[in-house]
């Protein structure tokens, strides 16, 4: 038996997982299909990888699961009969394998030979001829197979069938513009921090480098990178020059009106992108309460204001059920990013395609509404509340805000005055795409004196 494991391990089965990038893509992607978020196993599993395979994974893993419903489907075509629940890593081979074939700029005989060779690193021999005759199968009937996919709307589309109907219900003008501009690969888009200089004079910087920017015009401290580059890359990011940030997420500071004076309170505040832009907006506030009901995720706001050389109050909490010191003061600002679908943001989390159902919308929207109402009374009288989701999906947004306006008598819609987005029933929304940004939700709530 020792003999035979050590003739395997010549022929490299077993070999470990940093050897091979495929097989440890494989591994993520199992696990994500299996209901795991994406950014949470690709961090740690990244730690494992030899850093100049880092790329590759992170290449196949986002491109799989950005295409997965359509890659899916044809591994459905391809294969017999399905495969085990615990061999779900071989599928996953499979379908990064004609992702490869696809979209990826690898010579096809190259995808092939390293998608098989990856089942040696995974420890399971009996796959090497399937994975190798399923590719070379995809190889020769590629053309047929993607015309039968034609009329299969989840395929075609690359999106679950419920989410595709929901768009199209709420969006029957826009909702093909939504779609493919949700299945593209996002921008990388700059928050220039204009206490440090001026959008221009940093794109200059830039420029200066070989580093192609262009500015978005609705949105004063944005930029969006012609290419992405690593942060370490960019001048003065270390300095708190620059932060990476959605253009599209960068309109919740400048709705607030903040003026000097003021107690500010972000509620839902990991990562923190939004909570550094207020303070770099309005250096004169009173005080800024972060807060966030993760621990782990407080840290982040942490590392960000620490970079930024910024300065707020974190609180750990829960802004459904508020309690502590936070929850006993006023505030003359509140900015509410509350938890949500994430609909709008499919492109950068691709993975919602698999993760999110149907039946998750009802308890965000019953979640929704608790923190609305919680957080309310907090409100100083003429004080403002900003709605915020990174949702497409109504029940979640202007219905939302509509049914909170009926419950709370105290409470009025302000109208954002604005050239980007559409105008809603309740505040205004930004489609995937427009201006580059990724799909935001924004109404803007003021407490009757």
């Amino acid at each position: 038996m020792a003999e035979h494991k050590q003739k395997r391990r010549a022929k490299g089965w077993g070999a470990p997982l940093q050897s091979s990038p495929r097989a440890l893509a494989a591994r993520i992607i199992h696990q994500v299909v299996g209901g795991r978020s994406l950014s949470d196993v690709l961090s740690k599993e990244l730690e494992k990888a030899n850093p100049e395979h880092r790329p590759l994974i992170q290449e196949l893993c986002y491109g799989v699961m950005r295409w997965y419903p359509r890659l899916d489907a044809l591994v459905q075509q391809l294969l017999e009969r399905p495969l085990k629940a615990k061999d779900g890593d071989v599928r996953a081979l499979i379908l990064m394998g004609c992702y490869q074939l696809l979209y990826m700029r690898v010579a096809d005989h190259a995808a092939v030979t390293e998608t098989v060779e990856a089942t040696k690193a995974l420890n399971k021999p009996w796959a090497t001829g399937l994975v190798n005759g399923v590719l070379r199968r995809f190889q020769r009937e590629q053309d047929k197979l993607l015309a039968e996919l034609v009329n299969n709307p989840v395929a075609h589309n690359a999106y679950p069938a419920w989410l595709l109907d929901a768009i199209k219900t709420a969006w029957p003008e826009q909702w093909q513009a939504i779609i493919e501009a949700s299945n593209q690969r996002p921008p990388m888009s700059l928050r220039v921090n204009l206490r440090h200089q001026s959008r221009d004079s940093y794109a200059e910087r830039l420029n200066s480098q070989g580093i192609a920017s262009s500015a978005i015009s609705d949105a004063p401290t944005a930029l969006v990178l012609e290419r992405p580059q690593d942060v370490l890359e960019l001048p003065g990011f270390l300095d708190g020059d620059i932060s990476v940030q959605d253009a599209g997420a960068q309109m919740a500071a400048e709705l607030l009106d903040l003026q000097p004076g003021q107690q500010v309170l972000d509620a839902c505040a990991a990562p923190g992108g939004k909570s550094c832009h207020i303070l770099e907006i309005e250096p004169g506030l009173a005080s800024l309460v972060s807060l966030d009901v993760d621990a782990s995720r407080l840290e982040r706001v942490k590392e960000n204001l620490q970079r930024l050389k910024l300065s707020a109050e974190l609180h750990q909490g829960d802004a459904s059920t508020p309690a502590g010191d936070w929850a006993k003061r006023q505030y003359d600002r509140i900015l509410l990013d509350v938890p949500c679908s994430a609909t709008g943001v499919i492109r950068r989390h691709p993975d919602i395609k698999c993760l999110r159902r149907k039946e998750d919308i009802p308890a965000l929207v019953s979640l929704q509404s608790q923190i609305l109402d919680a957080i309310w009374p907090l409100l100083a009288a003429g004080g403002k509340l900003l709605y915020c989701t990174c949702s497409l999906l109504p029940d979640e947004n202007d219905i939302q805000v509509a049914q909170f306006l009926q419950r709370q008598p105290d409470a009025q819609a302000s109208p954002i005055k604005a050239t980007w987005g559409h105008e809603r029933s309740c505040g205004r929304q930004i489609l995937p795409g427009e201006q580059t940004m990724d799909g935001f939700y924004y109404a803007l709530l003021e407490k009757r004196l």
